[in-house]
């Protein structure tokens, strides 16, 4: 891959051309008085691309179609050229995510030139668990990640919810592929990268999947899935994990409860093809008979689409040559918490009673958690602390369990710690879960980012640079940032990224230590 080989003099090159949307030889100038080319031919049909800052786009292009609860297939093909200029519909949500539909395999891509430069291409996976969210929110636009970089862009939305994940195939015939819908709308959104993005200046043979928080654990599932083998190259998680998946007994008691809820029973099970899909989404409101909150939606060990549970008892063998970057952020749970007013102004008297078993995620007692603070880290307040340790022990395990696993695998992940701060609505500072996305996807001045006005832009490039060094050559080293090696057993390399980023082994040891005591089970297992 050395044509893809990054280097300072690169990352000026690339920047010119992102400028100039260079086009094959002898073609005319970008969006100059003479016509560049914009139209790109697909399997399906013809792709007007619009421009979009300084690179080319199009949006709510088709990768595929589904009959609800049935595997996904090619898109229809069409004729003439459709608007492509909005994002396509999102999955149905309980979520208040706009322009819903299942008609939602859908993708967007930003691209410097139609032409045959193979440029590196990078497909971003949404998060929202696996019931919410869409590629179109202002946070993961690709324009300024295309024009910076010299690579093609891509975002897909999928099924979601018990659209892409009613685990019915145990209890009614006919819904076989129903836990793992949402994880083969995926795999057919790459394939359709694979078999059209050289039409969008991209290198089929060079496909970096990034998703944050459910992204990654859909890439994290996708590397032990057979049907998503070579479908990608380099794989990037950030703050997003699947350790395990659903197992079939405790999917199926989920599917029992959905239809429950529904007022069915299984042997009218397939009604749901028929009932409005707002009855669905408000039955997954009912409380998960494993979990407790409402209904659980993932991927389930069905013994088809997966085979194994993705990173247990080991990482998968089939993606062991794929690089892959494992990232975290230091007060995840500050996303979660931090914007109740509740849980402000703690005293080490109120503290352990919001260290539930709902937000810690192991069976610990508070009260020793709590002294065990105090006594290690004296430093911190009762708020501090409630972030600290419902972090540590529920939204970072999962992330050392697979670096840990890969790098028993001999195929070791690069891993890197989000220290730099953010601004929540309510002033609160910190590291916490979704403040990466804008941070490595340069979009720091966009709606929703924490990150604008507080040096983001800086901290962005050192990030963004990483991500386009990992899409092009699988190592994120760049001149912005200290020496990044990966991680192993023995040391537990870390990149720290803040202000002044800097290589730490293993950041946060003791608190790892303390909680790794206690058995991890992955929530939805």
């Amino acid at each position: 891959m050395d044509d893809h080989r990054l280097t300072r003099r690169g990352l000026g090159l690339a920047a010119s051309a992102a400028l100039t949307l260079t086009t094959p030889l002898g073609a005319a100038p970008a969006f100059g008085r003479d016509r560049q080319r914009v139209v790109a031919e697909t399997r399906y049909g013809s792709v007007r691309t619009t421009p979009d800052g300084r690179v080319l786009s199009a949006k709510g292009v088709p990768y595929g179609r589904a009959r609800r609860f049935e595997r996904p297939g090619p898109p229809a093909p069409w004729t003439g050229r459709p608007d492509f200029t909005r994002f396509g519909p999102a999955s149905p949500q309980r979520g208040r995510e706009p322009n819903q539909s299942e008609d939602c395999l859908r993708l967007n891509l930003w691209t410097p030139a139609l032409d045959q430069a193979r440029r590196p291409v990078i497909v971003y996976i949404h998060g929202g668990a696996y019931s919410t969210g869409s590629g179109s929110s202002p946070l993961t636009h690709g324009a300024r990640l295309a024009a910076r970089g010299d690579a093609v862009v891509v975002t897909v939305n999928h099924r979601l919810g018990p659209l892409g994940y009613a685990p019915l195939a145990r209890i009614a015939p006919g819904f076989e592929d129903s836990g793992n819908l949402g994880q083969l709308d995926l795999v057919l959104a790459l394939e359709w990268v694979r078999d059209n993005i050289t039409a969008f200046g991209g290198d089929p043979a060079c496909v970096t999947v990034v998703g944050q928080s459910g992204g990654g654990a859909k890439i994290a599932t996708l590397m032990a899935m057979p049907a998503a083998a070579g479908l990608f190259h380099r794989a990037v998680t950030m703050s997003g994990q699947q350790v395990t998946a659903s197992g079939p007994l405790n999917a199926t008691r989920r599917g029992q409860v959905w239809l429950e809820a529904l007022g069915l029973t299984a042997e009218r099970a397939d009604e749901v093809r028929a009932l409005p899909v707002a009855r669905l989404l408000e039955a997954a409101g009912a409380t998960d008979p494993i979990l407790g909150g409402s209904l659980y939606f993932g991927p389930v060990l069905d013994g088809r689409s997966l085979t194994r549970h993705p990173f247990f008892p080991d990482a998968p063998a089939q993606s062991a040559h794929i690089p892959m970057m494992i990232g975290n952020c230091r007060e995840e749970t500050l996303a979660f918490l931090g914007d109740d007013p509740a849980n402000a102004g703690l005293t080490w008297e109120t503290l352990p009673a919001k260290l539930t078993p709902s937000q810690m995620r192991i069976d610990i007692a508070p009260d020793e958690v709590v002294a065990w603070y105090r006594a290690e880290h004296p430093e911190l307040t009762p708020d501090q602390v409630l972030i600290r340790a419902t972090t540590a022990a529920r939204s970072w395990r999962a992330a050392v369990i697979e670096a840990e696993m890969r790098a028993a695998q001999g195929s070791p992940a690069w891993v890197y710690q989000l220290d730099f701060p953010s601004l929540r609505t309510n002033g609160r500072t910190g590291a916490y879960h979704t403040s990466d996305i804008p941070l490595m996807l340069d979009n720091v001045e966009a709606e929703g980012s924490g990150a604008a006005g507080l040096d983001g832009q800086a901290m962005s490039d050192r990030m963004t640079d990483a991500l386009l060094a990992f899409a092009r050559t699988g190592d994120p080293n760049h001149p912005g940032l200290p020496r990044w090696t990966p991680y192993s057993l023995a040391h537990r390399e870390t990149m720290v990224l803040d202000r002044a980023s800097r290589m730490e082994n293993d950041p946060r040891g003791d608190e790892r230590r303390f909680f790794g005591r206690i058995p991890y089970i992955q929530p939805g297992s």
